[in-house]
């Protein structure tokens, strides 16, 4: 499917754009991929890193509250991979004009330049904080989700769709708690802090994260959230597996953070069927005939959620450390 495209990643530098990238020259034979970003240094050594693929590449420095510069890149362009936020919670908080501006103003300007641009496909990443948010970020990443979804309204005759990708933070990504707790660990100390005994996240691999990702392109009829099944842990099982026998602290939890990591809520159920390896909640609202998605999964029962907290898969010690080697190789 994405043989002979031309697929711009929009944040392209960050760890998933890098992932993302890699994934698709390793397994398709892609036109060229795009990278927009706005540091040139970033840009720098990523050309560096895939120098290998550098007839495949190409670089364009950017910011997606430039909307006149995301036509210009995505002139054509087939599909577009929206990776672009600012997302780190307190910095939003801190700074709450400059996240509405690229999370929200920046989503749009994606969405008018995809419309304009003749852009076949548009998948957006989302993340779980967008679910019953309680900072800011994740209620801009809600009101980016809600732009993506409604803009297969706008799209007319236009053969262009436009979908969501949700997923928690990715196992040991910048922000996450793995590489915090390995710092710790690192420095020699014996005890861990843990903000709540009761914490619970999904753990999800930037490859799983991708592989959603391309699952979406394959997929998406418009206005679809995909999410993936994932094992949860339990944060205290985490410290145990990086630091046996450590002693654990309780700290209290942060603002803005929540004690499990919600992808469904009970009033998405509605509308969220089940497949293998995921699931898809589907757009509320019908625009027109032309554009009806038929779900062919499962129907999620009445009253259904999805969250760290009441999964029935799960990690223990052992597979957790397990898959912190996994991810040293």
């Amino acid at each position: 499917m994405l043989n002979n495209k031309s697929i711009l990643i929009t944040g392209g530098t960050g760890s998933f754009g890098r992932a993302f990238a890699k994934y698709v020259l390793d397994h398709y034979d892609p036109k060229k991929i795009i990278i927009y970003s706005r540091d040139e240094f970033k840009q720098f050594n990523m050309q560096n890193e895939f120098r290998e693929y550098e007839s495949k590449m190409r670089f364009f420095i950017g910011d997606v509250r430039d909307g006149e510069r995301l036509r210009r890149a995505f002139e054509g362009v087939d599909y577009v991979i929206h990776a672009a936020a600012l997302k780190q919670v307190p910095a939003c908080e801190y700074n709450p004009a400059e996240a509405i501006k690229t999370n929200i103003n920046g989503a749009q300007n994606v969405i008018d330049a995809a419309l304009d641009t003749g852009v076949k496909k548009v998948v957006a990443l989302s993340t779980d904080k967008a679910v019953n948010p309680v900072n800011l970020y994740g209620g801009t990443k809600l009101v980016s989700d809600k732009l993506f979804i409604a803009a297969n309204a706008y799209a007319g005759n236009k053969d262009v769709c436009f979908a969501v990708v949700r997923y928690g933070n990715v196992a040991g990504s910048r922000g996450s708690v793995i590489p915090f707790f390995q710092k710790i660990v690192e420095d020699g100390e014996t005890e861990l802090p843990i903000t709540d005994f009761r914490m619970t996240r999904f753990w999800i691999s930037l490859r799983e994260g991708v592989e959603l990702v391309v699952k979406a392109l394959e997929e998406a009829r418009g206005g679809e959230t995909f999410i993936s099944k994932l094992p949860s842990f339990k944060i205290t099982d985490l410290a145990e597996a990086l630091l046996p026998g450590c002693g654990m602290k309780e700290v209290g939890i942060r603002v803005g953070e929540k004690l499990h990591e919600v992808m469904v809520t009970v009033e998405d159920s509605p509308n969220t069927y089940e497949y293998e390896k995921h699931f898809v909640v589907y757009p509320q609202m019908v625009w027109s005939e032309s554009r009806r998605v038929a779900p062919t999964g499962k129907k999620v029962p009445e009253g259904f959620s999805y969250s760290s907290g009441n999964n029935t898969d799960w990690l223990g010690v052992e597979d957790i450390r397990r898959r912190l080697e996994e991810m040293s190789q």
